[in-house]
């Protein structure tokens, strides 16, 4: 039987360490956009190319102007703005009330991990070229997911609602 988990007093050395951790991803999203997520070629004798967030955001750019708003929103805004507000409610700089849609990104930025997956799914199953997961979509995966669970803790603290 599993027993809810009542974080309301969490210490104060949990919640500096919940801060701290927070603002690690200021810095981690911004190395995750810059890490490989996929290593593709064409042909299997040819060398691979290394896509990032910020490569695919480059490359879409230059074809699909829409597309690649779709993909920075998703990719790179929605989860700095989640994790910025996050850390203004941490540190009491706003009300947890005014900050009630910062759950919703995280929801949202999950959508980008989802679609980077389909397309390996996809370009797999065409069997054309080769296809390898770079560390980078790891560790976007973990940051999107971390940040997912501070949210998730800090909410069941009475932070945000």
């Amino acid at each position: 039987m599993a027993v809810p988990m009542d974080l309301s007093k969490l210490s104060d050395n949990g919640a500096n360490l919940l801060r701290l951790v927070n603002l690690w991803l200021i810095v981690a999203f911004p190395v995750s956009w810059i890490a490989p997520l996929l290593k593709a070629g064409f042909l299997p004798l040819f060398k691979l190319q290394e896509i990032s967030v910020w490569s695919g955001l480059m490359d879409l750019i230059q074809s699909d102007v829409i597309l690649a708003a779709i993909v920075a929103l998703f990719a790179m805004i929605l989860p700095m703005t989640k994790v910025i507000a996050t850390a203004l409610v941490q540190f009491a700089w706003i009300e947890a009330r005014n900050v009630w849609w910062i759950s919703i990104l995280g929801k949202l930025a999950m959508a980008e991990v989802f679609l980077i997956a389909l397309y390996i799914v996809v370009a797999k199953g065409v069997g054309v070229g080769r296809l390898e997961t770079g560390w980078g979509l790891y560790f976007f995966t973990f940051c999107v997911l971390l940040s997912y669970g501070i949210t998730i803790i800090e909410a069941r603290r009475g932070e945000m609602k």
